[in-house]
Order: structure tokens, then C-alpha cells, then sequence
């Protein structure tokens, strides 16, 4: 904090003492036992298409993301949107990301240009297996009224959808031994995401295909014994040669099944391919990984290396 004091001028101590008294601290912590593996909770905590899932705190609220870069440096703006109230403004901005064990990021609240409160965000993982734990330490300075029962509840409700969704969370990985720019064409170009999408023994014909921001791909998955599986991607945010995300439905306008994202990682000169699916319920996350789903989707992930090598 800077008092405005002119030069040569006395501090004016009763003007400091009105400031300080406008200024609350908290130290909240908030912990939750997670029924899911801690790299699986991390890309739940920290993935920009995972995050949208989870950070409304209750039905009522719409959360729209003006922008997210998940990365040290990086920024996430959003507006949290209530029916008939000013639009409350997030600023995030990534401080330490040490997957899968530790997040910290400043967080600024602001409400029709006022700076509400500023805060100090800290994020511990830990755990082995299927269950991991998160302890959220934020250290909170309220600046234009005191904010820290709102914080307790938002940051309360959104770590509870947070278990719920880490819960029905699967996330594949495998680095592939080429440059990003050669994977992401292979991924999205519409004549080759068909040559390649599916497990092993798995063949597309597509309806419809538009890979940009917005766009969609209507196709069938076809197995080896001849079953039609419809399928339809509903694209949301594209960055070139970063990461994109898309809706899952069950068939052309279908049911929802999953919000999915894949993000591309460079690792100098090989790239480390990751695909995050987050299941629409519980019981359909536990029924794909029933049937093999995490396998089946390994062998997708081969099948694009191997196209890439092809090419």
C-alpha cells in the first residue's frame, strides 16, 4: 500500500490509519480428499476446458472466460455473471506450476471497474494411486469491502465441484518423437483427423468436418466387427499448435457425453500429447473405463504417432 503524501509534506497519520482500516486480511484453507490420481486432479485444477466445468459455484452463476493460458506468466480473465447483478471480473495471473504437486497465482476481484480484493493463491497436491488430496491456501486482502465470507463460499463450493469432476476425469498422455507443428496438422486438418481417429481396427466416415473455433465434426466411428458408433465434436477454443477443446455428444445433436480438450506440448523437438476427458456423469466415466476406454484411447493416441511417422 502507497499513501499519495506531497513532497516535503508531512505523513498525515490519521489519513493512514482511515486507509488501513479499509483493508481486511484472511489466511483461509480450504482441503479436500479427491477420488482420483494427483495428475489426474492437476489437470482437473489447471486445464483451461476442465476449469470452465467446474468454477461456477452454484447453478446460478455463469462463468464466461474472456481469456486462459494456464502457464507461468500466464493469465485467466473470466466474469462471473448473475441474473440481474454487475458482472463480478476474475484476474488471474500463473505465478509457479510444478505439475502434479503445486499452483500459486495472484487473483484480483473487480466489480464496473473497482478493485474489490487481491489475492494470494497457493495449491498443494499430494497422494498415490487412485486418491489424492488438495489443500488451498489463499491470503486474501479485502480492499473495497470485506470479502472474505465470499471467498469462503465460492472458494467452498468450487472446491467440491472440483472432487466431483477430478472424479470422473481421465486424462491419456504419450510424447511423441516429433515437432508440435507436425503432430497439431496431423490433429487438425480435416482430411487427416479422419485417416487416423480411433482405436485400433477403427475406421471414420465423416458427415460433416469444420476444425476451426465454433466449428463441428459429424462422423461415424466404425469397429472392426461393423458397428456404427455416430458420433459429433462441437469445437470450442483453438490455439494454433497450443491446445483445443470440444464437446463429445452422442450422435448428431445428442446428449452430451463428455467436454474434451488436448493440449501440445513442446519438448524440444518431441511433443508430449495430452487428452482430457471430462465425463458428463459418474456412472458413464465408470462405464467407459469398464469397457476399456483408457486402452482404447491409447491406442488412438499410437495410431496418431504412427501417421505421423507415416507422413
Amino acid at each position: 500500500m502507497t499513501l499519495d503524501i506531497e513532497p516535503g509534506a508531512a505523513p498525515d497519520v490519521s489519513q493512514a490509519r482511515a486507509v488501513a482500516t479499509n483493508v481486511r486480511f484472511a489466511t483461509l484453507t480450504f482441503e479436500r480428499d479427491v477420488a482420483a490420481p494427483p495428475a489426474t486432479l492437476w489437470e482437473a485444477w489447471t486445464a483451461p476446458a476442465a476449469r470452465t466445468v467446474w468454477s461456477a459455484p452454484t447453478p446460478s452463476v455463469t462463468v464466461e472466460y474472456l481469456e486462459a493460458g494456464t502457464r507461468v506468466g500466464g493469465r485467466e480473465v473470466s466474469l462471473c455473471k448473475v441474473a440481474g447483478e454487475p458482472d463480478i471480473r476474475c484476474d488471474i495471473g500463473w505465478l509457479d506450476l510444478r505439475a502434479p504437486s503445486r499452483s500459486v497465482n495472484s487473483e484480483v476481484i473487480s466489480r464496473e471497474g473497482e478493485t474489490l480484493s487481491a489475492a494470494l493463491v497457493t495449491a498443494a497436491i499430494e497422494g498415490n494411486g487412485e486418491h489424492s488430496r488438495i489443500q488451498v491456501t489463499v491470503q486474501l486482502s479485502s480492499l473495497a469491502e470485506d470479502m472474505e465470507e465470499g471467498y469462503r463460499q465460492g472458494f467452498g463450493a468450487g472446491l467440491d465441484n472440483l472432487s466431483a469432476v477430478a472424479g470422473r476425469t481421465m486424462i491419456l498422455q504419450r510424447v511423441i518423437a516429433a515437432p508440435r507443428h507436425l503432430v497439431w496438422k496431423a490433429w487438425m486438418n480435416e482430411e487427416t483427423l479422419p485417416q487416423w481417429w480411433g482405436p485400433d481396427g477403427f475406421s471414420c466416415k465423416t458427415k460433416r468436418i469444420d476444425l476451426r473455433q465454433g466449428g463441428e465434426w459429424v462422423f461415424d466411428m466404425i469397429g472392426p466387427d461393423g458397428t456404427v458408433f455416430p458420433n459429433h465434436h462441437r469445437y470450442g477454443e483453438v490455439r494454433v499448435e497450443d491446445r483445443m477443446s470440444y464437446e463429445l455428444l452422442w450422435g448428431e445433436n445428442g446428449p452430451k457425453h463428455a467436454d474434451a480438450w488436448a493440449v501440445f506440448e513442446d519438448l524440444g523437438g518431441t511433443t508430449k500429447v495430452t487428452l482430457g476427458m471430462v465425463f458428463s456423469t459418474a456412472a458413464e466415466y465408470h462405464t467407459a473405463k469398464g469397457f476399456g476406454a483408457v486402452e482404447l484411447g491409447l491406442q488412438t493416441l499410437g495410431k496418431l504417432e504412427r501417421f505421423v511417422f507415416s507422413r
